[in-house]
């Protein structure tokens, strides 16, 4: 059985102004954390204990999800005083699981619906050093990729380039032998990306891609998170995660979790997810948006693809379109 490192440590940057109290793997997509999402794909696949690898704000993460009991897991924390990157967090996360145990790791900023439980298997029978977990795109510029031969052997890990050689990129997910974690540097900053997995495949070890083409998507900006919210709720992605929630309403539609006040004359559509304890007055509209737990849309308001962070107070008849909107400023999304 494998055990879970879940990399919730990241800034955010991209994410500013909602990530200034608030660290990104928790913001709300579908009415849940990001999080929550990501730890029912590891449940579905059978991985019940996970250590959440946390650096900033790692405060937000323990009163939340606590020791993982509410979810049928066990959670443990390793919290890093600075930044490591990917290696050092996977190094120091590890020290907290058995060292002889097959190790996933997740990226705190994607969402994928992929075949977990497959991708752990062909690196079982591979008897690979690692597993990525890769995706095809329509054009790779933006994230670098990753070319196999016929056997699925990763024979480069290739950064970013004007004529990517493959459409297919690392999707962020990467099943680890113990043996390759324990040679991972503890206490110190390193990259599995530029350093580990690179090193791998120049001393012919055996870096394997587990390709599959479901849902899959990047979640690091503000317009990215409304469209996995939207996915998510429409149903174009794995929403599992509901299924042990606390949800009032539910379709392709709309979310509107319990707890939520939201006027019958209210008129919530295309995707849009309402938090628990939000209020929504009389005839407001909510299209494509996310209205995380105890914001307030006020009579007659209208948002349309934004993001309405908690404690945000939308004035009635007021009019928001493609923004954030935090309980300190209002923000527009860049297209």
């Amino acid at each position: 059985m494998a055990a879970g490192i879940l990399l919730v440590g990241g800034l955010g940057t991209r994410l500013m102004p909602l990530t200034k109290y608030t660290p990104k793997p928790m913001l709300n997509v579908a009415g849940l954390p990001v999080t929550e999402h990501q730890l029912a794909m590891a449940r579905n696949a059978g991985i019940t204990t996970i250590v959440l690898a946390t650096s900033y704000l790692s405060e937000v993460f323990i009163p939340y999800f606590g020791d993982g009991s509410k979810w049928g897991m066990k959670l443990l924390y390793a919290v890093e005083k600075q930044p490591l990157g990917t290696g050092g967090a996977i190094a120091h996360a590890a020290q907290l699981l058995n060292a002889n145990e097959t190790v996933v790791v997740f990226n705190g900023d994607v969402l994928s619906s992929h075949n977990l439980s497959e991708q752990i298997r062909q690196h079982q029978d591979n008897q690979a050093d690692v597993t990525l977990h890769l995706t095809s795109v329509e054009d790779a510029r933006a994230y670098g990729c990753v070319p196999t031969d016929s056997d699925g052997r990763v024979i480069a890990f290739l950064e970013k380039m004007e004529n990517p050689i493959t459409n297919t990129i690392n999707a962020g997910c990467y099943v680890f032998s113990p043996q390759i974690i324990s040679t991972i540097p503890h206490n110190s900053v390193s990259s599995v990306e530029r350093e580990i997995f690179p090193d791998i495949i120049s001393n012919h070890g055996r870096l394997f891609g587990y390709i599959d083409d479901s849902y899959w998507l990047d979640i690091g900006t503000p317009k990215a998170l409304l469209k996995g919210s939207t996915d998510l709720v429409s149903g174009r992605a794995d929403s599992s995660a509901l299924s042990m929630a606390e949800v009032a309403i539910h379709t392709d539609q709309k979310l509107i979790m319990s707890g939520a006040h939201v006027d019958q004359s209210a008129v919530i559509d295309l995707g849009s997810s309402i938090g628990a304890g939000v209020f929504v007055g009389t005839g407001a509209h909510i299209s494509g948006s996310i209205v995380e737990h105890g914001a307030h849309i006020g009579a007659g308001a209208t948002v349309i693809d934004s993001f309405i962070s908690s404690a945000a107070h939308i004035p009635e008849n007021s009019r928001i379109v493609a923004s954030c909107v935090t309980k300190d400023e209002i923000l527009p999304i860049p297209a």
